[in-house]
């Protein structure tokens, strides 16, 4: 087991009862840590970098009727937010009406007016609330029992409660109206319901998002980045890299060293050891989009990027070139074209094309040459990859009236549905083994044609043999999060982008 703090510290802090309720230190994404409604025991926040989780101890008479007594800790922040957080209690616990979970609160005085999403230890999780300071704590019970998975929304004064179980999507579970003033503190708490216990919790795959809002296009105003690497296994998501600028759409290196990333219309590459972008050579190709990717056997790398053709027609045109760098070389004769697979061989690319008002799968010799169609249906057809073995192409169509992975043999016969359920389905990334595939999904609000940024999206897992679906990760992004192949090569980890308006650090 982790341990956040030396244990001397610790047990020297449970000495003194009642002592002073704020800790001068920064916790993690956390710049706020202290005890509310002076507890008689301190609790303490404690942050792993390895593994980027928070342990709190915790203990507290209550947060209920017009006072608390609880451990927290917070950032403070102004306008709308999205909160998200795994979490559970260690050990069996003494109170069944323990608390663990989020919290938005005005102040840190015991009655201020809050939201939190709490789990209790006998499983009852609910959306608590005070509208007004020292008024009596209202409650909204939520279906579920135990979630692995809660978030909290603030849209203008609306706050929204979802929570999941692990693999499951997220459900509105409770929404309430509270006139905030502005900042306030966000964060994660404890509370033992018992004032000479500590119970102690533990949380991973913490973020704050802070959306676009409708006024802000993605495009035009690119959002902050967060790099980040998911354990399929665990689930446990791990950031390793933050910028105020924009990146997108990270390839896995065939040797595990590095990543590839695409920015402002140029291609870097990520080592994993050093952690520096080092800007990959595309000579005057540098208006390049998140479409890239590199071969089976990691000597070339594909690249979608604008060209301007004879007949004065400007669109993305795909290239390859050595992965190492160089002069790329123009493959597909017509534009636009969206590179998404290479073929195991490496003899041949697919691609998405608009060619004659609609936007279909195409293929070409990775030389260059002579294109042909591989799909024909009205509407969109997007997103081709080859499995591993060769044998099949994935692509996501609207063909169904939404968006959704579709396979077919790689001479475009044999074309069949494999994703189903109530979202919209992008972008299928097929696991080196072959048996599972993960892609990313947009809720049915999304027009089915549209892969927009800033959206709370889904990376979902399917095994390439089953229906059944499994939620690996709850996202803010979309478009550039995970447009291209991103496996690692054993398998074992995906590479994506998760996005925020404000510090990607949080």
């Amino acid at each position: 087991m982790v341990r956040f703090i030396p244990v001397l510290i610790f047990e020297l802090m449970m000495m003194f009862p009642g002592g002073s309720p704020c800790l001068a230190q920064k916790v993690g994404a956390f710049t706020f840590v202290s005890d509310i409604g002076s507890p008689k025991l301190t609790g303490v926040s404690g942050y792993d970098e390895s593994t980027q989780t928070y342990s709190l101890s915790g203990s507290g008479l209550n947060m209920w009727a017009n006072s608390d007594q609880f451990h927290l800790a917070a950032v403070k922040i102004d306008g709308d937010f999205i909160m998200t957080t795994f979490c559970h209690f260690e050990g069996k616990g003494v109170n069944a009406h323990r608390k663990i979970g989020l919290i938005i609160r005005e102040n840190t005085d015991p009655g201020s007016r809050y939201a939190d999403a709490a789990i209790h230890g006998d499983g009852l999780t609910s959306l608590q609330y005070r509208i007004k300071d020292n008024e009596l704590t209202q409650e909204q019970k939520a279906p579920l029992t135990s979630p692995d998975v809660i978030q909290l929304e603030r849209t203008g004064d609306t706050i929204v409660m979802r929570c999941a179980n692990s693999g499951s999507p997220l459900i509105e579970t409770g929404r309430v109206v509270i006139n905030f003033k502005m900042p306030v503190y966000a964060g994660i708490f404890i509370c033992s319901h018992d004032p000479v216990v500590i119970e102690r919790g533990t949380f991973w795959n913490f973020r704050i998002d802070i959306p676009a809002g409708n006024l802000v296009d993605g495009y035009k105003t690119p959002s902050a980045s967060r790099l980040e690497i998911l354990d399929v296994k665990s689930g446990n998501r791990k950031v390793i890299y933050t910028t105020r600028g924009h990146i997108e759409a990270p390839n896995w290196s065939r040797d595990r060293k590095y990543l590839i990333y695409n920015s402002e219309g140029l291609l870097y590459k990520f080592p994993l050891n050093s952690k520096t972008p080092e800007k990959i050579n595309t000579g005057d190709v540098i208006s390049s989009n998140n479409d890239h990717g590199l071969s089976f056997d990691g000597k070339m790398l594909a690249i979608s990027s604008s060209a301007k053709m004879p007949d004065g027609k400007t669109g993305s045109m795909v290239y390859t070139v050595s992965a190492k760098g160089g002069v790329p070389k123009a493959i597909t004769p017509k534009v636009p074209s969206y590179w998404h697979g290479w073929s195991p061989d490496g003899k041949t690319l697919v691609y998405c094309a608009e060619r004659n008002g609609d936007y279909d799968v195409w293929g070409i010799s990775s030389k260059g040459g002579e294109e042909f169609q591989l799909t024909s249906s009205k509407g969109l057809d997007d997103g081709p990859e080859y499995s591993p073995d060769g044998k099949a192409i994935y692509f996501n169509s609207v063909r169904s009236g939404m968006m959704k992975i579709w396979k077919m043999s790689p001479d475009g016969t044999n074309q069949e549905q494999v994703s189903f359920g109530q979202f919209n389905d992008w972008f299928a990334h097929i696991s080196p083994g072959g048996k599972e595939m993960v892609y990313i999904s947009y809720p049915p609000s999304v027009p089915a044609n549209s892969h927009p940024h800033n959206q709370r999206v889904l990376m979902q897992l399917q095994a390439t043999d089953s229906r059944q679906t499994k939620v690996l990760a709850y996202i803010y992004g979309g478009q550039g999060t995970m447009n291209v192949p991103s496996w690692s090569p054993d398998g074992s980890k995906i590479a994506f982008m998760s996005y925020t308006y404000g510090d990607p650090n949080f």
